[in-house]
């Protein structure tokens, strides 16, 4: 008798079961590759043997390999419909769960062209594969998102702690696809920033309309080294792109402000513990009124995020609970009034991911909107986590459908959590185009690009289709650090390329691209001079990893090149360092395996609320006035970082 990865590849039901009578664990070995032997039977698509190991064999229906692919995922390669169809009837697997990349069995099935098992799956789900988005729909960090639909068009708001311009506004015609049209707060002086920690800043902002007017309201966070941690801020426009006014602060502390507006013309803020409320002037300048508790939330641990709507004579108050780890959630009560008692929906949590399994996870922060025609959604956060439970990317976007009960409450995606695969909405599809590369030849900067904090301002410099970057006094460590330009890494599998002009360096001095989090977590990748008797120019990779400081093997730089190309190649937390002097031929400099300090998780220090940023930097450091170099320039001086392009390349 063979072994049972051999009976299974040949399809030998009886040996299957003599084997498995004998040792039933067999069952769950794993081939060379780590797959179990009940995926490696799914995949043989042979209904006889799947029924067996389902009904009989000691395989659970919750069994998935690494890349969290299921039973259904592998049948499905096989295009066995019959196989395919009892998994889902019988056993109860989905066509839409998602694994790692967000894969699924009906996109398998499109994608190896199984015209039935595609049509079957297309029966199932009630739509075509054409006619459904995928979630997130914003990849990368955009927390906390809060939506308000103004006509047919819609905005968006997202959390941007640190970094500057200060909350992203961002567009959609259809909320599926989205870009970044303006930020609340523009002005260097209103901004705030430059004292404070990674992961202060601006958060959870909330979005609404008003008359006219847009407004938008965010908590100002500040470090912890005072004795008021936390402020509100409101500004407003005419125009939701901006620019908006001056911050008005609002001294009532709390987190996650949002905007309410009741039908008697008075306005209102909530804020958390649970949620609290206040009246604002007309303006929405001033607090006119204490706070006052509606309700602490359903749940009962860490609530925040709240939101009002009122409908049918119910006001309806959405609230984030279970904090933003694990068990976050999205939980809805209501009154007759306002002021009123607010019962808990019995449908509670409306928005939780109830599958550890799950590649989407951490969901909730919600808020509802409707479309015009009369549809109803919710936005919310959720996060990915791959590894060891690293989510580099942060907190993202995801859009759910909302139903309405029978009595009168609303659940998200029928109460199956978040979707990976959803019917798009009854709205004008409506793509922009993908700002994955710049040439730098616009006299302005996309609305990609960012800064930790708030830059010089002449940081930045376009000019003869190079984007110009000053070199700072502070390293990457400081938080006064200037003028880094970062953009979010958006996805787990990415290159980027950037091509940069050879810079003449004092000892000391680098540039190049780093991968960034925050101060005290980053990656160099560049051109460094080093502080040797007989300085060389060299081209290296250092960590910084809290207090850790990692140097990796240097090359000699031929500094007569004109120019030298910079490659970072990404999967998943590894990361591949290259370099080339005609754009064409690269050397591998290193490859790193394990970059988890990217991650909200990577380091126990501060607030880590954010994601990985990828971008160009500068450091000059400062050698005293007193000092020149055989250029003779004066050591006090800044130098510009000179790159042509910078391209960031998603794979699939």
């Amino acid at each position: 008798m063979g072994t049972i990865e051999d009976a299974i590849y040949l399809e030998n039901i009886y040996e299957v079961k003599m084997l498995l009578e004998k040792e039933p664990d067999l069952i769950n070995k794993k081939d060379e590759r780590g797959v179990l032997m009940s995926l490696l039977a799914a995949k043989t698509g042979n209904i006889e043997l799947v029924k067996y190991i389902v009904e009989y064999s000691r395989a659970n229906m919750n069994i998935h390999d690494d890349n969290n692919k299921n039973m259904l995922h592998y049948a499905s390669m096989s295009g066995n419909v019959a196989t395919c169809r009892y998994l889902v009837e019988r056993v109860g697997l989905s066509p839409l769960d998602g694994d790692n990349n967000l894969q699924t069995p009906f996109e398998i099935a499109h994608e190896n062209r199984f015209l039935e098992l595609e049509e079957y799956y297309e029966g199932v789900v009630g739509c075509k594969l054409k006619d459904m988005y995928h979630n997130p729909i914003r990849t990368g960090m955009y927390p906390d998102p809060s939506i308000v639909r103004v006509g047919e068009d819609y905005y968006m708001v997202n959390s941007s702690f640190i970094y500057y311009p200060c909350i992203p506004v961002s567009h959609s015609k259809d909320l599926i696809n989205w870009r970044i049209i303006g930020y609340a707060i523009t002005e260097p002086d209103w901004a705030g920033l430059e004292n404070l920690e990674g992961g202060r800043g601006y958060w959870a902002p909330d979005i609404s309309y008003y008359e006219g007017r847009f407004y938008i309201t965010a908590t100002y966070r500040l470090n912890d080294t005072g004795t008021v941690y936390r402020k509100q801020i409101i500004v407003s426009s005419d125009h939701p792109e901006g620019p908006y006014s001056k911050p008005s602060i609002i001294d009532e502390d709390g987190i996650d402000p949002s905007i309410f507006n009741d039908d008697d013309g008075k306005r209102y803020m909530l804020l958390n513990r649970g949620a609290r409320i206040f009246e604002l002037n007309k303006e929405a300048t001033k607090q006119i009124s204490k706070a006052t508790m509606l309700y602490y939330g359903d749940f009962k641990r860490a609530p925040e995020g709240p939101h009002l709507l009122k409908k049918d004579g119910y006001y309806y108050l959405f609230e984030a609970e279970g904090g933003t780890g694990e068990g976050h959630r999205v939980t809805v009560s209501r009154s007759k009034e306002l002021f009123g008692i607010y019962e808990p929906c019995p449908y509670n949590p409306i928005m939780r991911q109830n599958n550890p399994d799950a590649i989407i996870q951490r969901c909730g922060h919600g808020k509802p909107v409707q479309t015009q025609n009369g549809d109803w959604y919710m936005v919310y956060l959720c996060g990915r986590k791959i590894g060891d439970g690293y989510s580099i990317l942060g907190r993202e976007t995801a859009l759910d459908p909302i139903t309405w009960t029978a009595d009168g409450w609303p659940i998200v995606n029928n109460l199956d959590g978040p979707s990976t695969l959803q019917k798009k909405p009854n709205l004008p599809w409506t793509e922009w185009e993908e700002e994955y590369e710049d040439d730098f030849k616009n006299s302005y900067l996309s609305n990609s690009w960012w800064f930790p904090r708030v830059p010089d301002m002449d940081g930045i410099i376009l000019s003869g289709s190079y984007a110009k970057v000053k070199s700072s006094r502070f390293d990457l460590d400081s938080m006064y650090a200037k003028n880094i330009l970062l953009r979010r890494q958006q996805h787990f599998r990415f290159n980027i390329e950037s091509k940069m002009k050879m810079p003449e360096l004092y000892p000391g001095q680098n540039c190049g691209v780093t991968c960034y989090y925050d101060e005290n977590t980053f990656l160099k990748f560049g051109v460094f001079a080093t502080q040797e008797e007989q300085p060389r120019i060299v081209i290296k990779v250092v960590e910084k990893i809290g207090e850790e400081i990692i140097e990796h093997p240097e090359h000699d730089v031929d500094f007569k090149q004109r120019h030298i190309f910079l490659k970072v190649e990404t999967a998943y937390l590894r990361r591949t360092f290259s370099y080339s002097y005609d754009g064409a031929n690269y050397i591998k400099l290193i490859s790193l395996d394990n970059v988890y300090y990217l991650c909200d998780e990577g380091l126990n220090k501060g607030k880590r609320f954010t994601g990985a940023m990828i971008g160009m930097y500068a450091y000059s450091g400062d050698f005293g006035s007193n000092y020149v170099d055989t250029y003779g320039r004066n050591g006090a001086e800044h130098y510009y970082a000179e790159f042509d392009y910078f391209n960031y390349y998603p794979i699939k």
